[in-house]
Parts: structure tokens; sequence; C-alpha cells
């Protein structure tokens, strides 16, 4: 099993990115996926998660109305789209399939 994300970086107040996770080896259509971000100091929490059946989504209060995470099983793929990022989204990004596969991160620096 293999999660590699990408698409972090250095992005000012208010701007936006789109994270990608690349999955592989392992039936990706049948897993729940998953975004964790984990700031300095902090522990890790839950971003975005997408359920496999039907699709059905849940974000944390804090990312409502400006993340998006979405699907497309036919690459293996999960994304999360981020829009008006603040100084406080500063955190390294973890994709997570199921209940135990990780990725290694990737760090989103919010900054001016």
């Amino acid at each position: 099993v293999e999660l590699v994300e990408s698409g972090g970086g250095l992005v000012q107040p208010g701007g936006s990115l789109r994270l990608s996770c690349a999955a592989s080896g392992f039936t990706f259509s049948n897993y729940v996926m998953s975004w964790y971000r984990q700031a300095p100091g902090k522990e890790r929490e839950l971003v975005a998660v997408m359920f496999s059946a039907g699709g059905s989504t849940n974000y944390a209060d804090s990312v409502k109305g400006r993340f998006t995470i979405s699907r497309d099983n036919a690459k293996n793929t999960v994304y999360l789209q981020m829009n008006s990022l603040k100084p406080e989204d500063t955190a390294v990004y973890y994709c997570k399939a199921g209940l135990r596969y990780w990725g290694k991160g990737t760090l989103v620096t919010v900054s001016s």
C-alpha cells in the first residue's frame, strides 16, 4: 500500500491550493479516504472524509465552506481543494485510507 501526497507549498492568506493523494496497492474504490493535518506543536486532526459508498463527505468545523474533498476512483486519487486559506491552516497534510494506511504528508504554509 502506498499513498503519496502532493500539491503543498507556500500560499498567501486568502489563496488556494489543491492537494492530491495518489493511492496504490489496494482497491481504492472500497476505502473511505480522509485528509488529516498536524500543525507544529499540535495533535493531528481530521480535516475531511469521503465515504466510499455514495460519496458522502464530512468536514471539520474549521474548514467547512472553504475546503472540498473529492475522489477519482478511475485514477485512484483523492483531492483536497482548499480555498480562502488562513495562517491557521498551516500544517502538514496527510492522506489516510481506511483506518490504518497513511501517506507521508505534504507541507502547506499560509503566510504573507
